[in-house]
C-alpha cells in the first residue's frame, strides 16, 4: 500500500513537471512593491522576505492590475512552529463588491502539517472555503503556488497539480468573476485568533521574527485599465491565450491528478458543510466543476 502511494506521488511530479506552466523569472522590484511592514522586510532581485514579529507583520502588493491569466509565486513558509501565522497569497479588486481568489497558508504547531486554505469572493460574497494538507514538507524547499484565471474557469494549483477549480456558471445565475480588475497580494500577519485550531494555539513570539521566503514572481496576465479592459482581455486572441481551448477545460490527466489529490488531502469542502448553510447549499456545488 506504501509503495503504491509513493508511485501516486512520483507520477503526479512527473505530471506537475511536464505541464509546468512557464519556466518563472521576474524580478520583485519591477512588479511589486511592499505596502506595509517595510522596516523589516526584505526585497532584491527575484527575492522576497516578508517578517512578522511583535512590532508588525509584512505585506507586498503588485503594481499593476490584472484581468484573467496566470499568476505565479514561488514560496517557502515559515518554518518550525508558525502557529498562530497566517501566510496570505491572493488576487484582490476593491471595493465592498469585490472579487478575490485566495491561497491562504495557515501555521501550525511543531510536527503538524500546515493547512493550505483557498477561497473565492465574487461581489463581496465569500464563504467557498476548500482546505487541504501539502503532501511535502512546504518550509524545506521553495514550491510554486499559481492561481490560474480565464473567462471559463478559477484554477488553483500547487507545483503545477490542480486542486481546486471554480468554473463560470454565471449564465445560470450563480456569480463569477469577470469584471473587475485585480491586484496581486502577499501578506505574513498574526491570525492566532482564529488560524490554528481555531484559535486555541497562539502564537509563540519567543520563535520571532517568523519568516516567509518568496522568489520569482510571474504575472502573465492581461493588463486592466477599466471597464474598457473586460471586452479587450475577453477577446479570444493570440495575446490572450488563456482564451485558448486547451485552458478551458482540464485535461483528462488534469482531472485524475486533482480527484487523487482531493480525495487523500482535502480535509474541508465547503460544498459538504451541511450544518453551516442548513442544507441551503450553495448553486455550484450541485454544478460539475472539471
Amino acid at each position: 500500500m506504501a509503495r503504491s502511494r509513493l508511485l501516486c506521488l512520483a507520477n503526479l511530479f512527473i505530471l506537475a513537471i511536464a505541464f509546468h506552466l512557464v519556466s518563472v523569472n521576474s524580478m520583485f522590484s519591477d512588479n511589486m512593491y511592499i505596502n506595509w511592514g517595510a522596516h523589516h522586510s526584505w526585497m532584491q532581485g527575484n527575492d522576497l522576505q516578508l517578517v512578522l514579529d511583535q512590532s508588525a507583520g509584512s505585506g507586498v502588493q503588485s503594481k499593476g492590475t490584472f484581468l484573467f491569466g496566470s499568476i505565479e509565486m514561488q514560496i517557502k513558509l515559515v518554518p518550525g512552529n508558525s502557529a498562530g501565522t497566517v501566510t496570505a497569497y491572493y488576487l484582490s479588486s476593491t471595493g465592498d463588491k469585490h472579487d478575490e481568489i485566495d491561497f491562504e497558508f495557515l501555521g501550525n504547531v511543531s510536527g503538524q502539517p500546515y493547512i493550505i486554505h483557498t477561497n473565492i469572493f465574487t461581489q463581496g460574497a465569500g464563504g467557498r472555503e476548500q482546505q487541504f494538507y501539502p503532501w511535502f514538507d512546504p518550509t524545506a524547499d521553495y514550491h510554486n503556488y499559481t492561481i490560474h484565471w480565464n473567462p471559463s474557469a478559477v484554477v488553483w494549483y500547487v507545483d503545477g497539480i490542480p486542486i481546486r477549480v471554480y468554473k463560470n456558471y454565471q449564465s445560470q445565475g450563480i456569480l463569477y468573476p469577470n469584471a473587475q480588475g485585480m491586484k496581486v497580494y502577499s501578506s505574513l500577519w498574526n491570525a492566532d485568533n482564529w488560524a490554528t485550531r481555531g484559535g486555541l494555539d497562539k502564537i509563540d513570539w519567543t520563535n520571532a521574527p517568523f519568516i516567509a521566503k518568496y522568489r520569482n514572481f510571474a504575472p502573465r496576465a492581461c493588463p486592466w485599465y477599466g471597464p474598457g479592459s473586460i471586452s479587450q482581455c475577453t477577446a479570444p486572441t493570440p495575446n490572450n491565450w488563456y482564451t485558448s481551448p486547451e485552458y478551458s477545460q482540464l485535461s483528462y490527466a488534469k482531472q485524475g491528478q486533482m480527484a487523487w489529490i482531493r480525495s487523500t488531502y482535502m480535509i474541508y469542502d465547503y460544498c459538504k458543510d451541511t450544518t453551516r448553510f442548513n442544507g441551503q447549499i450553495p448553486g455550484e456545488c450541485f454544478k460539475p466543476q472539471f
